[in-house]
């Protein structure tokens, strides 16, 4: 198909006599693969190899997040694709290695700590008290 085009392109320059706008228009077209490339398939190509790396390097005692949003550590190795998780005291359930989304931060445990009876709740509840003023 784009033979085609390109030698519609070359017969519209020669019958038209200026043959710049053709030469551009096929710069464009040539171009737009190329963005592509690095735009779209190269991030998402870097992305799947981090992912894969981290999946990889989780080992027992790690904390970590699931695909669903769920926080738990690592207790045992269920052969090379599933790992044992603990998600409360004494309750562990069997996920998937490619379930797991990433190693859970200190700042998220930290934030999470903090909110149902702590500072942060309170300042909430007083910034929606001065706004209702």
């Amino acid at each position: 198909m784009s033979s085609h085009l390109i030698t519609s392109l070359i017969a519209q320059e020669s019958s038209s006599g200026g043959g710049s706008g053709a030469i551009i228009q096929l710069g464009i077209l040539l171009l737009i693969p190329f963005a592509m490339y690095f735009f779209m398939i190269r991030p998402q190509r870097r992305r799947m190899r981090e992912q894969q790396e981290l999946q990889r390097s989780i080992q027992v005692g790690d904390e970590v997040i699931t695909t669903s949003g769920v926080y738990g550590i690592i207790t045992g190795e269920d052969g090379d694709s599933r790992f044992w998780l603990e998600i409360d005291d004494d309750v562990q359930i069997r996920i998937a290695r490619a379930a797991i989304s990433g190693k859970a931060s200190t700042d998220d445990a930290d934030a999470d700590t903090q909110a149902p009876g702590g500072t942060v709740a309170a300042n909430a509840d007083a910034d929606a008290d001065a706004d209702n003023d």
